[in-house]
């Protein structure tokens, strides 16, 4: 039996949880918040708390234990952090456990997003204008004051929305930016995409020899806040042209492993612009396995060096996440008009990010209380 360590938690945890006891594996947990999704559930063989940063060498030691104690085969991370970490300590960890994951010069080509956005821009690849703040004078920058406002600023490296800000003009920009640069870093300005053009996720895991091994799409249909948050409810669906957009920009990066692009649509020309990569599985992973496309599998496979499945999808499958649901429909004007309906709560084809099964009812518990307090204390932006 495979033994993989997952690391982090939250509901792309969850959802790979289940997809390995689908493939025979054995499961353990290193997880930092107690109050999560992951952490709390019974499919899980062996929970390890964690009380150190990825920054710290502290965490390198003890993940390096855990590894040898509990003779892991595979190490899956779940969070920007922790496959940062994983990149970055790739030569030491590759000694004593599988993975898949891009050299770091590699990995932070494109999980930066100014670094992703100067190579759509030299390939060609769809995407909205941008302006790397550091090769500016934020204070006589003539190009920056002819920029198409409004604009989104936005941190080089940052996840969850964190540090991004709307402006409406050169004076805002400079008035916003250099309070925001001193807390998040190096900041890039980018052209704001209106709303009403889709927003569509493509994950892909792409194999040391450089071929597709698998990928699926879902289309974000609501998300909390209602301007542009966390997935409340996706559908799985097939385009195989944006697909190969995105393979094409991981074989510019020379990036191997699994990653997950977002894109958005401009409504005006219709065209899917692609935003950032996630270097991780997604909070809505659990859309593409429910519809027969078994990411963990693939995952372990590919780290293991073992012969991969023919993989493929159902395109129509639902995933809801029942706690943004709820907000969602208190807060948006389309609550009745909503497609897929707001009230379509069962089906053959509907599924729940935040719940895991009748036998396993402490993740949605838990999970749901954590993300309370967090909208409570004003951090529910990022809350999974």
């Amino acid at each position: 039996m495979v033994k993989v360590l997952v690391l982090d938690t939250g509901t792309q945890g969850l959802a790979i949880v289940h997809s390995l006891k689908q493939a025979y594996c054995s499961v353990s947990l290193l997880y930092t918040e107690n109050l999560n999704y992951a952490a709390k559930s019974r499919y899980i063989d062996t929970k390890i708390h964690n009380t150190f940063s990825t920054k710290s060498d502290d965490y390198l030691y003890f993940l390096i234990q855990i590894i040898k104690k509990h003779n892991i085969d595979v190490v899956i991370p779940m969070s920007d952090a922790t496959a940062d970490f994983v990149s970055k300590n790739k030569d030491e960890l590759s000694r004593i456990v599988k993975f898949s994951a891009p050299d770091y010069a590699d990995f932070m080509r494109g999980y930066d997003k100014n670094q992703l956005m100067t190579l759509c821009a030299e390939k060609g690849y769809p995407h909205p204008k941008t302006l790397d703040l550091s090769k500016f004078d934020i204070e006589n920058g003539e190009e920056l004051k002819t920029f198409p406002y409004p604009a989104m600023l936005k941190p080089n490296c940052t996840t969850g929305g964190r540090g991004m800000t709307k402006v409406n003009d050169y004076e805002q920009m400079q008035r916003t930016y250099l309070d925001l640069h001193k807390q998040y870093g190096d900041y890039h300005l980018q052209q704001f995409i209106k709303p009403g053009g889709r927003q569509v996720k493509v994950q892909l895991f792409v194999g040391e020899d450089r071929s597709l091994v698998a990928s699926s799409v879902i289309e974000k249909r609501r998300w909390y806040p209602i301007q542009g948050g966390s997935n409340c409810c996706a559908i799985t669906i097939k385009d195989e042209a944006i697909v190969d957009i995105c393979y094409h920009i991981l074989l510019d990066l020379n990036w191997f492993g699994f990653a997950d692009f977002d894109l958005i649509e401009d409504p005006d020309t219709h065209q899917l612009l692609v935003m950032e990569i996630n270097p991780r599985v997604p909070a809505c992973i659990k859309s593409p396995i429910a519809a027969g496309l078994n990411w963990g599998e693939v995952i372990v496979n590919a780290a293991l060096g073992l012969p991969q499945k023919q993989y493929n999808y159902r395109e129509g499958v639902i995933l809801r996440h029942l706690g943004f649901e709820m907000l969602w429909f208190m807060k948006s004007p389309n609550r009745w008009h909503a497609n897929p309906s707001w009230f379509k709560f069962f089906g053959k084809d509907v599924y729940y990010q935040d719940m895991s099964d009748w036998k396993d009812p402490m993740p949605f518990l838990s999970g749901t209380w954590r993300n309370f307090k967090k909208i409570i204390t004003g951090h529910g932006k990022g809350a999974v």
